[in-house]
């Protein structure tokens, strides 16, 4: 019965503001409110009509001391983010006004929401399904416009609607699989492995599409962890200012300034970049610069992308040979820094071959930088608005529903029984299912709706 209590919380975020919100969900909050909340035209809050907004006080049970000056929105279940009744009071922003109200509500009979739980009422009452309810943490927590309409696309459906499709012929090719096998008599087996094999083909092409959105997908949900590497004082924290626009590192010509990893978001046109300077890497025997050596060459190991910084006004060492060696099985762009420089040199490597040469103090490259990045992992081109995989929940789900369809065409290819690939094909339906909600286990949900603030 927890689950269908009535809950309240503040939904904004502490501290200064111009307003709050306090949000109570179920099938008392319309009760509870009108305990406290006094009109200004002296009409009874339980006689109010739906989806209107109310002005008037929120006062004190007990003494009947005005608390805030408010306005109340009353939304009529199934209408409404729960599909519950829910009331929304937004006062003064603070947090005096805001808990002093909350407070009243939870003496009424409410109690506190925990993090995530007017989402998971929402999805419990099947306003939306599981997809679509962890879309709405991907839109609070989106750092760009594209992550934002990526993460809408999956709130409206959009990947929850293409799964649902898919399982929908998983189980349409089961029944089939039933008939046939209840009716051996009507010699209807090789018929129907034939038309399984050709229909679980085409399911297998459509999670493998969709598979392959999710290295993009990701990107554009928990951005794209790039790491400015290199020896010491070629240019790396002057980089990052740039990419910024702000002083954000210190700059000296005292090579080892940098000691500690600083890391930065940057709105790449569209890409959510975590971007990462880190000390420069060389033997010291600093204890202190050690310890940012040893850091930066584990943030190499985490990066999704590396940006190898030389100077294009010393000659390539052992020192840049070794770091560069640590990027074999990394993904990374070379730029020469100080390109802006007289005493620049001119020497030839195959590490230079497709290096961006670049000035880290005028700027200079910058744009070619970003167009490489948008080729490397994007095609050139960010989409947005389009669903994409972007959950490690999701792939995880679609990888185990590839491998049993796999598994089923394999049983066909060897003639196997029928209901044998039907085991399959029934695991790659339970799979899918996980994404939307259908088929995962209780506790699993709980888990994902902790993840979320509380009051959404």
């Amino acid at each position: 019965m927890r689950d269908f209590d009535t809950i309240a919380a503040i939904a904004t975020p502490p501290g200064e503001s111009g307003v709050a919100m306090i949000k109570i969900s179920g099938n008392d909050a319309k009760a509870i409110v009108s305990e406290i909340f006094k009109l200004k035209n002296n009409d009874v809050f339980l006689n109010i009509r739906p989806w209107k907004m109310h002005y008037g006080h929120i006062v004190e049970y007990d003494s009947g001391e005005i608390i805030d000056e408010v306005v109340v929105s009353y939304f009529k279940a199934p209408k409404s983010y729960t599909a519950e009744d829910v009331v929304e009071i937004t006062s003064h922003g603070g947090y005096t006004s805001s808990r002093r109200i909350l407070d009243q509500v939870l003496l009424r009979g409410a109690r506190p929401a925990g993090p995530g739980e007017f989402t998971k009422r929402a999805f419990l009452n099947g306003r939306i399904d599981l997809a679509q309810a962890e879309a709405v943490i991907d839109i609070i927590n989106s750092k760009t416009d594209q992550s934002m309409k990526t993460a809408m696309a999956q709130s409206q459906g959009r990947l929850s609607k293409e799964i649902t499709n898919i399982r929908e012929r998983l189980l349409n090719m089961l029944a089939f699989i039933e008939v046939t096998v209840d009716f051996p008599e009507d010699d209807l087996e090789s018929a129907t492995a034939e038309k399984v094999k050709c229909d679980a083909e085409e399911i297998l092409h459509k999670i493998e599409t969709l598979l392959k959105t999710s290295g993009e997908g990701k990107i554009i949900r928990d951005g794209l962890r790039t790491v400015i590497a290199g020896k010491p004082n070629v240019g790396k924290s002057s980089l990052l200012n740039t990419l910024l626009m702000e002083t954000r590192a210190i700059v000296t010509d005292v090579p080892g300034t940098t000691r500690d990893v600083i890391e930065e978001y940057l709105n790449l046109d569209g890409i959510p970049v975590i971007l990462v300077d880190t000390a420069g890497i060389r033997d010291t025997e600093d204890i202190v610069e050690r310890i940012g050596v040893d850091i930066s060459k584990q943030k190499l190991s985490e990066a999704d992308l590396v940006l190898f910084m030389l100077d294009r006004s010393r000659p390539i060492d052992k020192e840049d040979i070794e770091i560069l060696n640590r990027l074999e099985y990394a993904r990374y762009i070379v730029l020469l820094n100080k390109t802006d420089l007289d005493d620049r040199l001119e020497y030839d490597h195959p590490v230079l071959a497709d290096a961006i040469q670049v000035s880290a103090t005028n700027g200079y490259g910058i744009t070619e930088l970003k167009r490489r990045i948008k080729e490397m992992f994007f095609a050139g081109t960010v989409k947005a608005g389009e669903y994409s995989v972007s959950n490690d929940r999701h792939k995880e789900a679609l990888i185990r529903a590839s491998e049993s369809l796999k598994d089923a065409l394999v049983a066909l290819e060897e003639n196997m029984q029928l209901d044998v690939v039907s085991i399959d094909l029934s695991a790659s339906w339970s799979y899918l299912g996980e994404i939307t909600g259908d088929t995962l286990q209780e506790d699993l949900i709980d888990k994902i709706f902790s993840d979320f603030c509380v009051g959404k």
